[in-house]
């Protein structure tokens, strides 16, 4: 399997854009915390988080094939097909029906939801971030606009409550945060 070294190198290569690697940073430490969670593979979740937007900017014009130009990329190394099915997941382009592919889905909009809060801070630090500042805040439609708060509530098809999945990210991405530059 690809290493989480080789899975970082190719998806630092991905992006010109800093803030989209840091993006996928996000993604991959909350799919790790969540593997916890749910006592899954943490380094297959990881992987799954990490790799999940490798084709992004060369699809944000052409989101149909967002995820499908990732999986050939991935043909080529020692991915295994839960992995890439996954990946398709956050962009409907496979059946959520394992608790990676939902994961990943709303693991996905959560962190740019997060990052707008750290970011209204004015230490604009995660480390003043919590649950209560988020959840009055993801019912603003305004406030990060593009973060898909029915795609972040679908985390509740994991069993997970939407304070309890914000939790988990917010203490996920904390852990991170000097990555992150929050």
């Amino acid at each position: 399997m690809m290493t989480r070294e080789e899975a970082y190198q190719l998806s630092k290569s991905k992006f010109s854009n800093k803030n989209l690697f840091k993006h996928v940073l996000a993604v991959e430490a909350v799919m790790r915390e969540l593997a916890v969670e749910f006592n899954e593979d943490v380094d297959v979740w990881g992987l799954t988080g990490l790799l999940h937007d490798l084709d992004y900017e060369e699809t944000m014009n052409d989101p149909d094939r967002h995820t499908l130009i990732t999986e050939e990329i991935l043909r080529d190394y020692d991915i295994s097909d839960e992995i890439i099915t996954a990946i398709k997941c956050h962009n409907d382009k496979a059946p959520r029906d394992n608790n990676i592919g939902k994961a990943i889905y709303a693991a996905d909009p959560v962190t740019g939801l997060i990052v707008a809060a750290a970011l209204m801070h004015p230490d604009k630090k995660l480390q003043s971030v919590d649950v209560e500042f988020v959840m009055r805040r993801f019912n603003e439609k305004r406030f990060a606009a593009g973060a898909n708060r029915d795609q972040i509530r679908s985390c509740e098809s994991l069993g997970l409550s939407l304070e309890q999945f914000l939790d988990i990210s917010i203490r996920a991405m904390l852990g991170i945060s000097k990555e992150l530059g929050l």
